[in-house]
């Protein structure tokens, strides 16, 4: 009986179809990486009976990265990435991925991919084949891998698509590498040289990152040119005629407005002294309104984003979790019309019992309308609610997003809006006046799309032709002309989708990274303001080279790798072609960079005239300013070098005392009274001194050998979270509060409170871990017979038990043997000493 091994995009989804599949006689059992779980059953495929395992993977198995020193800002020059070499890393290196599912594929047959319908998607299949192969032979073969085409959860798709297997699609999956190896190196080329340049020389930047996007800059460079026409604007005065008729009813002037005063009064000066307004001519026609498309992912952000108040990459969020839970069919697709063997009312005959949506779509049945025809795309079938769900199902916004999808797919099988418009037009002394009524005849999709209704229903007051009405006001109005707005991200949407900046995936998370940047603020009504930082480098890039915040050159690429996923262009000429593209704007801008720089100059504060004085520097002995703003940095103007400093928290000056390397002042990080805290020197922190030491490292990571502070000398064990770190004995908060950090995770145990000095000794327990010495003063001491001074065990000392708590450690992690080790200060993680099972039992009860 052949076993065939089947793998899904995310564990949740590999769940759901698994249970499709199986008819709901699964086996599920826990993978050894802890995050994905192999669902089991007994069936048929290709005709013969066969072992199915359903598991999953969690996103992208590798990502691209450089390799070796190219990964360090500080070791090789941003021009190299343009041909530094790359390679393939685990994405996620702690779920273990290619172990995970090598070790699943054992002993199978066949590869079944049920990844997401997309270009991402595809190249993910390619991923998990490139991880099995050690253990499927043949495994690019059409007869042991095959893909699964679906796009909705449901047990018609699913079973359809097992059903009607096809081949995975290497261009489209080659099409993802060209992209990713594009952004990677003209992403970090551009953002290494410029946040280094930068940040080196202004203090209030207020950004961790100067980053640079092929997709994000000209993506910001929309709100930006948008936020240079406000400013530009310049306001003019208009004037025009009022007229306000019995039953008071405002007319319409047909010159609608005159720029220059004095003609507007002579056209006044006609009208005033008139008394009667005779009706010369009454036209009513029939209008409409036309049915929404079918729902596609761009109008769902725009929708979302506009109607709803939910940001775009909040409402792909959903709408993916909406899609996995089998609510909704597959939300990333450009196509408009629905498949001409779609079951719409199949779809909609679900909603007849909802209290919610019933009588409509009972409505809609009776009266049932073909929808409209829009674009087919070839992708994906437009975006339909696929099941009923209760309110109770969902937290408000997920409840409201699927309320509008739910709402417009049945708005797409309604009548158009039919309303009948009548016109009355007027003439008073030679002047033509008109006024305009509505009144509805059929609420058509509007009775689901309430939203869209047609507000009130205007009973228009019956004129005929010759009737004299008398007139009630004539005024002579004054007003201005008014700038547009700041771009919505709805409006925003549309321009990228226009100008072809990004896909229906990425848009969202574009918009996300010019706002998490600092580059733009969202206000009122979700308008993309752009902040002094996003502003002027944006106009920086206009005075060096406009093309790249242009959309023009990055909607050629996209053009090009649309050619690679269809065959009809070489991945690697495209891919040389556009790096060496962009490697000459690099060196074209990093060669003009003054010109960008002196709008910098303007804007924003040198590092020397920003910050407060804090702490001494080694060198010079001079105070060196303290810049909070991010990202965080020491900054000695007498010999111009810069510090950065760990994010998240307050850097203060540790008891004026100085590391024995360097003679820089110690400073203590915290990131508030329960959160992380640890000593460090500035000057080590940013160029660790011994090689077993990473950068951005504290004292707690130190191994000096003498140093009081160092891990050496304070370190006490193992980290009962994590696996690689050790608890240090922090004392930048004593005497008021001692305790244990890890070094490595968030673990914090709070120790010996009140106690007037704690110490790490030299002896080591039964355990690994190094005794300590707490001492209190006699009228506080929590020792039995007035002891004010005690040694042992922090882990196994009976009397030191109720004197510990550990408050904070990181989410989601258990604790079991092989993470709490003790460890002595000083050994390497090879040298651990073996626990006894029992004093481990006794640790894991306690901390559990």
């Amino acid at each position: 009986m052949p076993n065939v091994l089947m793998v899904a995009e995310k564990p949740s989804l590999a769940a759901s179809l698994a249970n499709i599949l199986s008819n709901g006689k699964s086996s599920s059992r826990k993978g050894f990486n802890g995050a994905c779980s192999i669902h089991e059953w007994t069936g048929s495929f290709r005709n013969q009976p066969a072992k199915f395992k359903f598991t999953s993977v969690c996103g992208h198995i590798n990502g691209l990265d450089f390799t070796g020193k190219y990964n360090s800002w500080d070791r090789c020059d941003p021009c190299d990435l343009f041909g530094a070499p790359t390679e393939k890393k685990e994405a996620t290196p702690k779920l273990k991925m290619p172990a995970f599912l090598s070790s699943e594929a054992r002993g199978c047959e066949y590869l079944v991919l049920w990844l997401d319908c997309d270009k991402e998607g595809e190249n993910i299949c390619f991923e998990v084949m490139d991880a099995v192969s050690d253990q499927i032979r043949n495994i690019r073969s059409p007869s042991v891998t095959y893909r699964a085409r679906f796009s909705a959860i449901t047990d018609k798709d699913i079973k359809h698509a097992m059903n009607n297997l096809v081949q995975p699609n290497e261009n489209e999956a080659r099409s993802v590498d060209a992209r990713q190896e594009l952004d990677l190196r003209v992403g970090c080329a551009f953002t290494r040289f410029q946040t280094k340049f930068f940040q080196g020389k202004y203090g209030d930047l207020d950004s961790s990152l100067i980053s640079f996007g092929p997709c994000q800059t000209p993506t910001l460079g929309f709100c930006v040119q948008r936020h240079d026409e406000i400013q530009q604007f310049k306001p003019e005065s208009f004037w025009y005629v009022q007229v306000t008729i019995e039953p008071e009813l405002k007319l319409d002037w047909q010159r609608v407005r005159i720029f220059e005063k004095e003609i507007a009064m002579i056209f006044y000066n006609i009208v005033k002294d008139q008394r009667e307004a005779v009706v010369e001519q009454v036209t009513s026609k029939d209008s409409f309104k036309s049915r929404p498309l079918a729902l596609n992912t761009v109008e769902l952000m725009r929708c979302a984003s506009a109607g709803l108040g939910i940001g775009p990459h909040t409402a792909m969020q959903i709408a993916e979790k909406l899609y996995t839970q089998g609510y909704i069919s597959y939300p990333r697709t450009e196509t408009t019309t629905y498949p001409a063997n779609f079951d719409l009312r199949g779809v909609l005959k679900q909603f007849e019992r909802s209290s919610d949506y019933g009588e409509d779509a009972r409505n809609i049945l009776n009266d049932f309308v073909t929808p409209r025809k829009g674009t087919d795309c070839g992708d994906h079938p437009p975006i339909t609610p696929m099941k009923l769900a209760h309110s109770s199902d969902f937290d408000s916004d997920t409840r409201r997003l699927y309320d509008f999808i739910v709402r417009h797919f049945m708005g797409t099988l309604s009548r158009d809006l039919k309303y009948k418009s009548t016109t009355t037009t007027f003439n008073i002394n030679g002047e033509t006046f008109t006024a305009t009524s509505n009144v509805l005849i059929d609420a058509g999709y509007t009775k689901v799309m309430t939203w869209q209704a047609f507000g009130k229903n205007e009973l228009a007051t019956l004129f005929q032709v010759g009737d004299r009405v008398k007139m009630k006001e004539v005024k002579l109005i004054e007003s201005q002309t008014g700038p547009p707005s700041y771009l919505t991200e709805s409006d925003l949407i549309s321009l990228m989708e226009k100008h072809g900046i990004g896909t229906d995936a990425s848009i969202p998370v574009h918009i996300n990274n010019i706002t998490q940047r600092n580059y733009v603020t969202i206000e009122s009504g979700r308008k993309l303001k752009p902040t002094t930082l996003g502003i002027v480098l944006v106009h920086g890039y206009q005075k060096i080279d406009p093309e790249l915040v242009l959309p023009t050159m990055r909607s050629a690429v996209e053009k090009q790798l649309n050619l690679i996923a269809h065959g009809t262009a070489d991945f690697r000429a495209v891919t040389k072609h556009a790096i060496e593209i962009f490697r000459l704007k690099f060196l074209y801008f990093v060669k003009n960079i003054a010109n960008m720089d002196s709008l910098f100059e303007v804007s924003f504060s040198s590092l020397a005239e920003s910050g407060k004085a804090h702490s001494r520097c080694g060198k010079c002995r001079r105070y060196m300013k303290y810049i909070q703003q991010k990202p965080a940095r020491l900054h000695c103007s007498h010999c111009d070098e810069t510090y950065v400093l760990p994010i998240g928290g307050i850097a203060r000056v540790y008891r004026e005392l100085k590391c024995p390397l360097d003679d820089f002042e110690l400073l203590a990080w915290s990131s508030g009274n329960k959160g992380r805290s640890f000593p460090f020197c500035p000057y080590c922190y940013n160029n660790p001194p011994f090689n077993d030491m990473s950068r951005a490292s504290g004292c707690n990571n130190c191994t000096h050998p003498t140093c009081q502070h160092s891990l050496i000398s304070l370190g006490v064990s193992s980290c009962i979270e994590c696996e690689k770190g050790v608890l240090v004995l922090d004392c930048t908060s004593s005497p008021k509060n001692w305790k244990l950090g890890c070094n490595s995770c968030d673990c914090i145990i709070n120790i010996f409170d009140d106690a007037v000095k704690v110490s790490v000794e030299e002896d080591t327990c039964e355990c690994g871990s190094q005794l300590m010495t707490a001492v209190y003063k006699q009228e506080k001491t929590p020792f039995p017979d007035g002891i004010t001074e005690k040694k042992g065990c922090v882990f196994c000392s009976s009397e030191f038990a109720p004197l510990i708590e550990k408050h904070k450690a990181v989410e989601n992690r258990r604790l079991n043997s092989s993470r709490g080790r003790g460890r002595g200060r000083g050994r390497s993680h090879r040298g651990r000493p073996k626990v006894p099972k029992d004093k481990m039992s006794q640790l894991a009860a306690y901390f559990v």
